[in-house]
């Protein structure tokens, strides 16, 4: 992506996945190479009575062959929450995507800004 310049947009916007299980969510799917998002928090909420265990990681210019790791088996308590407030930027087509061990019963919900040089 290159350095924008003249007029664009930032907005604040959130993202949500309810009922996160054991299958990969896209929680932010980078669709424009003009894109860049600035993760502020991510939630995680254990709606279940068994604890779990949670993952998030990026795929860079969605090669899903080449993910990188940010929280790897994270344990959730149940009936818990987690709270990921460590700042995350994604570019172009950057996705962030969140995935439980097992089958679980997972809320999520990710704050970020996102800044459009289209």
């Amino acid at each position: 992506m290159a350095i924008p310049t003249g007029s664009g947009s930032e907005v604040l916007k959130r993202a949500d996945a309810r009922g996160v299980s054991n299958s990969e969510i896209k929680l932010i799917d980078g669709a424009n190479a003009n894109y860049i998002y600035t993760v502020l928090n991510v939630l995680f909420c254990n709606s279940a009575a068994v604890d779990e265990l949670i993952s998030m990681y990026i795929y860079p210019s969605a090669n899903s062959s080449n993910k990188t790791e940010l929280l790897n088996g994270a344990n959730l308590l149940a009936s818990g929450t987690f709270i990921w407030n460590e700042k995350i930027v994604l570019t172009g087509t950057d996705e962030l995507c969140v995935i439980c061990a097992s089958s679980a019963n997972v809320d999520v919900t990710a704050s970020y800004i996102l800044q459009d040089w289209s």
